[in-house]
């Protein structure tokens, strides 16, 4: 199907004037669709087409977006916000579905393009980290008395940090591609760190970590900012939202946002955490979720960012041993050199784990 044809399913206002390219997401392919209405004014729209070669359940996960989407426009009207713009608006099919199936299988949905705001793929200003750590807290906040487990887990396990740490001894173990001889460092660095693996399940397990609305993607570009007030305005992608920690949305915003370094850097005198960039992420967290937080979760913070970097630095050495077969990769060893920044990164969070912890009791006196 193509996507103009894909918009002949939904409800759209207007005639198609209009269907482009959009954005520059590396899952689904994004469209403006813009409409033309009878007393000639314009209306957009966001299409998409969601490869379920990821997603396993696509029903599933549109019902999870249906759900929280719907329950964050309750919330936002409850307290005089703008739920068309502070909240992503599914479009319906003209059967009143939130989705259409094409003959192929792919998923194809349409959303209200939110005009007037933008996405920034890396931290320019200190101020977009806030802004994106203030969005991200608020969406806690807002879905906080959301009961998390009627949603659906659309990738299980996806940052189940223990049964991803199973799963590395057994890549280890088989040694497919013959590199583990190559890699022992890091292969002990994650070794080293087996009890870690376990602690924030575990917690989660005895009841000491609240069950929350996760959205498990927390990198700037999925903040849309207000290009009037610079604001954080609303939360985008949604497609991992499922149950989870909240400490685990904040530690990956964390290794994403206050590292010094890029991803894949090689000099690894570069890799830092920044704790100017970890108290400003902080601020705009804890007060954008107003309150919400249970003090196991303050407390556990620090402990999310380590662990949040820990496994994807794992994630990355498990592709390598591997043959690289997940991630993309641009050059020979990427996905090693990946790997070594994380862990050169965790190794920075450790040393730093009591300040990390002081800035956390700062802002949440």
């Amino acid at each position: 199907m193509t996507p103009v044809e894909a918009c002949k399913y939904f409800r759209l206002e207007g005639e198609v004037t209009e269907c482009s390219k959009y954005g520059n997401g590396h899952i689904n392919d994004t469209y403006l669709v813009v409409c033309k209405k009878d007393d000639g004014t314009q209306v957009k729209y966001i299409l998409q087409c969601v490869h379920c070669t990821i997603f396993k359940d696509p029903a599933g996960l549109m019902e999870n977006i249906k759900k929280v989407t719907s329950f964050l426009k309750e919330k936002i009207v409850a307290v005089g916000g703008d739920p068309m713009r502070e909240t992503m608006n599914l479009i319906l099919t003209k059967d009143g579905e939130v989705f259409e199936k094409d003959p192929s299988g792919d998923i194809w949905r349409v959303y209200v393009f939110i005009d007037n705001a933008t996405c920034f793929d890396k931290v320019e200003k200190p101020e977009d980290f806030y802004q994106s750590a203030y969005a991200f807290g608020k969406f806690q906040n807002l879905l906080a008395d959301f009961d998390a487990s009627t949603l659906t887990e659309t990738i299980v396990d996806f940052h189940n940090t223990a049964v991803r740490f199973e799963r590395f001894k057994t890549v280890v173990a088989e040694d497919k591609m013959n590199r583990a001889k190559d890699v022992a460092d890091e292969i002990k660095f994650c070794m080293d760190r087996a009890e870690d693996m376990r602690s924030c399940v575990d917690m989660l397990k005895a009841g000491k970590l609240p069950l929350r609305v996760t959205h498990n993607d927390t990198k700037l570009n999925n903040v849309m900012i207000d290009d009037a007030t610079g604001k954080g305005l609303c939360v985008i992608d949604l497609d991992t939202v499922m149950p989870g920690l909240s400490i685990n949305d904040f530690g990956d915003s964390i290794r994403f946002g206050a590292n010094t370094a890029v991803e894949d850097e090689t000099d690894l005198s570069k890799v830092s955490l920044s704790l100017e960039l970890f108290e400003t992420y902080a601020k705009g967290f804890l007060e954008g979720c107003g309150g919400k937080l249970t003090d196991a979760e303050l407390s556990m913070l620090p402990m999310g960012a380590k662990m949040m970097t820990l496994e994807c630095g794992m994630r990355f050495l498990t592709d390598y041993l591997e043959g690289d077969v997940y991630f993309k990769t641009h050059r020979p060893g990427h996905n090693l050199d990946r790997c070594r920044c994380q862990f050169a990164l965790v190794a920075d969070m450790e040393k730093k784990m009591d300040d990390m912890h002081a800035v956390i009791s700062k802002i949440a006196k």
